[in-house]
């Protein structure tokens, strides 16, 4: 439990929480990226759309996207646990502390629901 009575406590862990954020959006633009290439490949090389398959870079792309949602996910259970640790005169009065959380759920859905939509469609 903290001692330190200063709302700069909770400022500090909502900052770590969104630099996390931008840590697995990064991953998962990184990811999708790496995910196209292959595509970007086939044209170069202008081979048939039937030729072409899923092939490394699919995958290593697709754990990236995945890869960046569960550091969203994970940064949430962090943020909440060190909340846990904070005494509500550390919270400023009318704060919605949530709004982080919220922000880093949507994040690590969407990067799921990216990774169905890329395995479920070919390129």
């Amino acid at each position: 439990m903290s001692d330190l009575n200063d709302p700069r406590v909770f400022f500090a862990a909502e900052r770590t929480l969104m630099a996390w954020n931008r840590t697995g959006l990064t991953l998962m633009a990184f990811g999708f990226v790496i995910e196209r290439f292959d595509l970007f490949v086939n044209m170069l090389a202008k081979m048939p759309p039937a030729q072409m398959s899923r092939g490394v870079s699919f995958w290593i792309g697709l754990s990236f996207i995945l890869l960046g949602a569960v550091v969203c996910a994970v940064a949430i259970k962090q943020y909440r646990t060190t909340l846990d640790t904070l005494r509500p005169v550390e919270i400023p009065p009318g704060y919605w502390v949530h709004m982080g959380v919220l922000t880093n759920a949507l994040v690590a859905l969407l990067g799921l629901a990216l990774t169905g939509y890329l395995f479920t469609h070919q390129a």
